[in-house]
This record gives C-alpha cells, structure tokens and sequence, in this order.
C-alpha cells in the first residue's frame, strides 16, 4: 500500500491555550460547508475559527456602538446585548 505523502503542520496563529476533550453532536455537512468557507484543515479548527469570528463580531459591534454611539441591531437578540443607556 503506498505511503500518503506527508502534510506539513501549519504552526497556530493563536497563542496556545489549555485544551479539553469535548463532544458534541454536530452537522458533518455543516461542518464540511464552513470548513471550505473558512478554509481550516479540522473540524477542530473549523469549530475554534467560528468560535473567534462569533468573539470578534460582538467586540466590534460594542466598539462601534461605543466610539460612535452607533446601535447596531443584533442578529441574535437572546444573546444578552447590554442595551445602551
């Protein structure tokens, strides 16, 4: 049986954090879809690179609404935005 050529390691752009074995029960289509949207080798780095983007979107909408007192409506209302007083 030939070998399968060898893959480089792509090093981690992010600074290394504690890792924990976890499980849940997911779409393998909706996986593989944002796998090619987001271009990641894993469904772990897939899931992790969602995670940040989802992290990122909320930090820029409250700097928005912060330095320019712009509201923007949220996608998910049930996510807990403070409301601005």
């Amino acid at each position: 049986m030939p070998r399968k050529p060898s893959v480089k390691k792509r090093q981690s752009l992010h600074v290394s954090e504690p890792k924990v074995a976890m499980s849940y029960r997911l779409s393998p289509a909706k996986i593989a879809r944002a796998q090619r949207v987001l271009g990641t080798a894993t469904a772990t780095a897939t899931i992790e690179e969602a995670l940040d983007l989802v992290v990122f979107r909320r930090e820029l909408i409250e700097g928005v609404d912060d330095a320019f007192g712009v509201e923007i409506s949220d996608a998910f209302p049930a996510s807990g935005r403070r409301k601005r007083s």
